[in-house]
């Protein structure tokens, strides 16, 4: 067929078709090589015929009106030989569903990031008037660099033959991302490899409902972007619905809550697997061979042929032959034995062959043994051994004059016969031994009185230098300079920001019974408190019955195995009624850590309810948890 591709064809002289990437419904996707440009491109052919050929070509025009560094740009489109082809931008990396299919769901900071990068071309695009139509997990690649690129822009649809597509739908797919990145499945209403989204009741499950511990505000913005076409069943406690409306409010809300993005992609590169990653193979470096030195072989040589002699014409040849003189020829090189090696090549120009041995070589000598010599010097005839006199030879630079004996030994000598030197018995001692012992008796002496004056001023009472020992300071002053514990207080579980506005408050009145085998404790949390936690904070609310002056606050912490110490503050609220939003602003006064914490401010302060807010919760078993068991007011 005219409209058949093959690997290696080109088309309009210039895209030739490397590798055949994917193939479905009478359309092939193809790896080819620009050879004007020397540059991969990606490459869709479908048949010129083909119904969807001319919205093909259409929606490679409407694509190329936008001008994003992040969306793959159309490069070419061409109809030519009963062939429609569009050329696209090639980009190197790992698609979103190959990555969550491989490795599991995105952290929420990265989950965000990346789908605030999508949100954010896909604005460029819908300020140009252009659609994306099929934004699903395989159109989203991420590179090694943690940039982000968008695949198929109107080209994809247009493809599938689906509409162009509208505004909604591509903010419908951006929901279908967030919920893909965050939890493995999609939602989405294009289609995709990925999972379907679990579903319960006709409705699809939040990404908080299918993953632990995913962030509330990304549950509440896929919520949104789930209920923006029909009536809204669900709505967020005391807080506004987030803008999601475009493509740049979901942008802005997702940055929002990422915070900070220095190092967003750089987090997102190192989450990324080395899947179908090539690596070098690196060898171990070799030394270059020794040339070969034919002299050192026993080898016998094939010598060189002779050359021939000039003889008158008129004698026969074969009295030439039967001459005595004449060599035997050459063997031919393929009569040769294989391993006979490689030729020699003379000086001049002459080629001779090695041969194999006649005979094999020569063992090699036996090994002999070494003589035996003995450990020790034999003994002298007479027991004594006596040592050699000076060798006579030329005196070298700084050595002692002719007639003084040196002081250092030269090696014993056995003989008998030199009676006329002294014997080791009448040799000086070595200099300096008399000067170290006197060295030692004084630092033993040194030290002996030094630990006799330490003795004496402790056994006196004093220092041990002999100074007046300095009093410890008495707690019968700070015990008396404490202020008075305010009775009658009573504690109430403090939790504007659940979902229910109690946190465990049946057991908020063990903390002021007196008995510390009774506590109060939290919820136990798997993320901690926080901007980006389930919440900012949680705590106690404490009413002293009228308007106290208040000094400090006790608080006895359970501790079980802390990992991460807690952060509490203490805010003072004067007035008739408890308070009932979070605390703001500064607090009186703060501590962390565990076991006993007091919270004093730097000065009494007037209120009737003191709130206790933890901020941070220690790390326990399973999660996060503060668990209280006594608290004691002070003041007037």
């Amino acid at each position: 067929m005219a409209t058949s591709t093959r690997s290696g064809d080109v088309l309009a002289g210039r895209y030739q078709l490397i590798d055949l990437l994917s193939e479905s419904g009478g359309g092939r996707f193809w790896r080819a090589h620009d050879r004007i440009l020397e540059r991969f491109v990606a490459l869709h052919v479908i048949a010129q015929d083909d119904p969807r050929a001319d919205e093909l070509v259409e929606a490679a025009r409407t694509s190329a009106r936008v001008l994003d560094p992040r969306i793959l740009r159309v490069l070419d489109a061409e109809e030519e030989d009963g062939r429609c082809f569009v050329v696209n931008e090639w980009g190197t990396g790992i698609s979103l569903d190959i990555l969550v299919t491989h490795d599991g769901p995105l952290t929420p900071r990265n989950a965000a990031w990346l789908v605030a990068d999508v949100a954010d071309a896909l604005a460029r695009a819908h300020a140009a008037g252009v659609t994306h139509g099929r934004l699903n997990p395989e159109n989203v690649l991420i590179d090694r660099y943690g940039a982000v690129r968008i695949i198929g822009m109107c080209v994809d649809a247009a493809l599938h033959g689906l509409s162009p597509g509208d505004v909604q739908g591509d903010l419908e797919d951006l929901g279908g991302l967030l919920h893909c990145a965050l939890t493995g499945t999609w939602p989405g209403p294009s289609g995709s490899i990925v999972p379907a989204a679990p579903r319960e009741n006709d409705t699809t499950l939040s990404p908080r409902q299918v993953v632990a511990g995913v962030p509330q505000p990304l549950d509440v913005l896929w919520r949104e972007l789930d209920q923006r076409g029909a009536q809204p069943r669900w709505r967020r406690r005391s807080a506004e619905h987030p803008d999601v409306s475009s493509a740049a409010g979901i942008a802005a809300e997702l940055l929002a809550f990422v915070g900070d993005p220095a190092g967003a992609p750089a987090r997102l590169a190192r989450a990324i697997p080395p899947i179908n990653e090539l690596r070098p193979v690196w060898l171990p470096a070799l030394a270059d061979p020794l040339p070969h030195d034919a002299s050192r072989d026993d080898i016998p040589v094939v010598p060189p042929a002779p050359e021939p002699r000039d003889e008158p014409d008129d004698e026969p040849d074969d009295e030439l032959d039967d001459e005595p003189g004449d060599e035997p020829p050459i063997p031919l090189v393929t009569e040769l034995p294989t391993e006979a090696g490689m030729p020699v090549f003379g000086d001049d120009e002459d080629v001779t062959w090695l041969r194999t041995r006649s005979t094999p070589p020569p063992p090699p000598p036996p090994f002999e043994d070494l003589p035996e010599r003995p450990l020790f010097a034999p003994d002298p005839p007479g027991g004594v051994r006596r040592r050699l006199p000076p060798v006579p030879s030329e005196p070298e630079p700084g050595a002692p004059p002719p007639g003084v004996t040196p002081t250092g030994f030269w090696p014993w000598d056995t003989d008998t016969g030199h009676d006329d030197h002294d014997s080791t018995d009448s040799l000086d001692t070595v200099p300096g031994r008399s000067w170290l012992r006197l060295a030692m008796a004084v630092a033993l002496a040194v030290l002996l009185l030094v630990a006799v004056a330490i003795a004496f001023n402790l056994g006196r009472g004093r220092t041990v230098l002999g100074g007046e020992p300095k009093q410890a300071p008495t707690t019968a002053g700070t015990t008396a300079g404490q202020a008075a514990v305010i009775g009658g207080v009573k504690a109430g579980a403090f939790d504007p920001l659940g979902t229910d506005g109690d946190e465990n408050g049946a057991l908020s009145g063990d903390v002021v019974d007196g008995d510390p085998r009774t506590s109060w404790r939290t919820d136990t949390y798997f993320d901690q408190l926080g901007p980006t936690g389930l919440k900012t904070g949680v705590g106690l609310v404490l009413d002293l019955g009228r308007t106290r002056s208040v000094s400090s606050v006790d608080v006895r912490m359970v501790d079980e195995g802390v990992m991460t110490p807690d952060k509490v503050g203490l805010y003072a609220v004067d007035g008739t009624t408890g308070p009932a939003e979070s605390p703001t602003g500064t607090p009186v006064a703060t501590a962390d850590g565990g076991g006993r914490l007091t919270l004093a401010p730097a000065a009494p302060v007037r209120a009737r309810y003191l709130v206790l807010w933890w901020t941070a919760l220690p790390e326990v078993s399973g999660g996060f948890r503060a668990e209280v068991s006594e608290v004691v007011v002070r003041g007037e």
